[in-house]
């Protein structure tokens, strides 16, 4: 397992700016030595908000948006275009504004679609999805993801990963449907830790005095069952990226 490194911004804002910047050198330098780049995106405030500053950067036409390959880690099973689903807030905020190729993008199956309202054959296909473009580096049916972005929740899940369920504990899945969410909406899918863990770099984004203590727990060792942030981490990188609240429990040199 890698060590975490932490980096602390003064605010959200920094820290959104400041990510950007390090998601568009990734891809670029992830094109430059494979010619393609890979990433997996996230929802919330922080995720979104990430994607937006990469829009506004006078560096985003730096990357190669149609050879960028596009995924997401958790969704909520919602209709198609419902304004809540990360897909849709990712491409409002970015993806429409980019030149990415269509055939690169891999939404998470809508609920009322394909799959109706089956979230588990939507999870099903998704592994499946994954799986076409496996990694040879990677132990398990996933492409080679360059870097894998996270939220964290006050209660310390990720993804759509909460504490104290079977979908936390999944060891042979890649995707999972996840049923009675302790957060609306109660149905979503979601990667599970050990497909996040195939990632190269896992960057964990999180914000807001609320989420000190899960920080501070994931950072000294919980248990992933009781704090899935916690068995969030990358292959080569495990990168904490928090504002000043955030960080406030967790001891210096962390």
């Amino acid at each position: 397992m890698t060590r975490p490194d932490v980096v602390v911004h003064a605010s959200g804002e920094l820290l959104a700016a400041a990510a950007a910047a390090r998601l568009i050198t990734k891809l670029v330098d992830a094109q430059a030595a494979h010619g393609v780049a890979s990433v997996v995106l996230t929802g919330g405030r922080t995720g979104i908000g990430v994607l937006e500053q990469v829009r506004r950067s006078p560096a985003r036409d730096a990357v190669d948006w149609s050879a960028v390959d596009v995924y997401w880690g958790d969704e909520r099973f919602l209709p198609d275009g419902d304004p809540e689903r990360n897909e849709t807030q990712a491409r409002q905020a970015l993806l429409d504004h980019v030149p990415v190729d269509p055939d690169r993008v891999h939404p998470m199956a809508p609920s009322g679609g394909k799959f109706g309202a089956d979230a588990d054959a939507a999870a099903a296909h998704y592994a499946e999805v994954l799986a076409t473009t496996a990694a040879r580096a990677t132990d398990i049916a996933v492409p080679r993801f360059d870097v894998l972005l996270l939220g964290v929740g006050e209660e310390g899940h990720t993804a759509s990963l909460f504490p104290d369920t079977p979908y936390v504990r999944e060891t042979e899945r890649t995707v999972v449907g996840v049923h009675d969410c302790p957060k609306p909406p109660p149905t979503r899918i979601s990667l599970t830790l050990p497909a996040i863990q195939a990632a190269s770099e896992v960057w964990l984004m999180t914000t807001g005095a609320a989420k000190a203590e899960p920080v501070a727990a994931a950072l000294g060792g919980a248990k992933p069952v009781d704090i899935p942030a916690a068995g969030a981490h990358g292959r080569d990188r495990t990168l904490w990226l928090l504002d000043r609240t955030a960080a406030s429990a967790v001891p210096t040199g962390g």
